[in-house]
């Protein structure tokens, strides 16, 4: 017998649950923060000292990171929170509970893409097109120096 999935409903507010209480904790939301003024608060800064002090290119320069940052192709919300997990890592390396939660983000996902993989493959082999074939990894060889030239001695 095949076990049932539970409703849609259940699944979505465990899942917001989750996400909502590794996103809503106090050290991710420091590091988000300091990621934030790495990424966007500087601009902001710049363009209230430079208006404040009347220094036009200081302004200039703001001005054009900021509507930069609100045209729809950048990447600045990935950055930002790619650095606010960097941050998390690195200031907060014995924190395991949210490091466990962001942890099973990542398996979750990666066993989500390879479902996703798996059907695409034989949704493709069903229609008669080609599929590639990924070739396994080659064993690793063992390099060793040809046997006329003597090893070198570290001085």
């Amino acid at each position: 017998m095949s076990q049932q999935k539970p409703p849609l409903g259940t699944r979505l507010v465990k899942t917001l649950k989750a996400v909502g209480r590794f996103l809503l904790n106090p050290r991710f939301m420091l590091c988000f923060g300091i990621a934030w003024m790495i990424t966007n608060g500087w601009s902001y800064v710049a363009f209230v000292l430079g208006n404040a002090f009347d220094i036009g290119w200081l302004k200039y320069i703001a001005t054009g990171y900021m509507a930069l940052l609100w045209l729809p192709f950048t990447p600045e919300k990935i950055i930002t929170f790619a650095i606010a997990i960097l941050l998390l890592k690195l200031l907060f390396p014995n924190d395991k509970k949210t490091l466990a939660v962001l942890h099973n983000m990542k398996l979750r996902a990666k066993d989500s893409f390879e479902q996703y993989m798996q059907k695409r493959r034989a949704r493709r082999i069903a229609l008669g097109k080609k599929v590639r074939v990924r070739k396994p990894p080659r064993p690793v060889r063992e390099r060793t120096a040809p046997s006329s030239v003597p090893p070198r001695k570290n001085a």
